[in-house]
């Protein structure tokens, strides 16, 4: 089995992932930016149950949102795979969703590094679909390769119930009920979360990055993730 922990400069050699690519902060930054929303992704088995805002966001230094800001949520449950929902605004339905190819615990040792970079790489060449309108996607977390995945045509039961409860939450990060009122924790462990904004940039057609809004002001960002398609 491959190391976990792998550095986000790995095969990232991609020329539209480069073009996007944002200088990393300084290793002072990163200890400063590490207390913001990633910090509460690893910090999940110390979470409370139930759909609520975690109260460490501290005293933002600057407004947390942008009107032009684009929500990502990160879910799962423990011990299952992880998910990606891109929306718009949290109050409509998404316009991209996919199961990613690695557990969510991974992906929580993933962060211990405090800087994330999650790629989707669509091989496919016609282009006649706008970029997030693809389905099958190779991904990449900090430049190690973790397998295949097609974006959700409808969501699941899962996923629905997800999107209803935060339809009024900004950005946050916790533990929310199961989809089974009788059951707290199923099999697969607490459904947990991950939700921020995230300021879109476009390179072109072929290539769109998304960049975490740290809540705290750190410069910087955290969690990247970059879409880009074969030309």
């Amino acid at each position: 089995m491959p190391t976990v922990h792998s550095s986000p400069y790995l095969q990232m050699d991609n020329p539209a992932i480069m073009s996007l690519l944002r200088p990393t902060p300084g290793e002072k930054h990163r200890k400063s930016s590490s207390g913001g929303l990633l910090r509460m992704f690893k910090l999940f088995p110390m979470l409370t149950s139930g759909c609520k805002m975690v109260a460490l966001l501290g005293r933002p230094k600057k407004p947390l949102l942008k009107d032009s800001a684009t929500t990502g949520t990160i879910f799962g449950y423990r011990k299952g795979r992880v998910c990606l929902a891109i929306q718009d605004d949290p109050h409509c339905v998404p316009m991209f969703v996919i199961e990613l190819p690695m557990l969510t615990s991974l992906l929580q040792k993933e962060m211990a590094s405090d800087i994330v970079r999650i790629a989707l790489e669509s091989e496919t060449k016609t282009h006649k679909k706008k970029l997030l309108e693809e389905f099958v996607w190779a991904v990449y977390c900090n430049g190690r390769k973790v397998g295949y995945s097609i974006r959700r045509k409808q969501l699941s039961d899962d996923e629905l119930h997800v999107m209803q409860l935060l339809r009024g939450v900004s950005m946050g990060a916790g533990v929310l009920p199961s989809p089974n009122e009788k059951e707290t924790v199923t099999s697969d462990g607490e459904l947990t979360y991950m939700r921020a904004r995230f300021e879109k940039v476009v390179g072109s057609k072929d290539s769109e990055a998304l960049y975490m809004i740290n809540p705290d002001g750190a410069p910087g960002p955290e969690l990247s993730i970059f879409f880009v398609r074969a030309r």
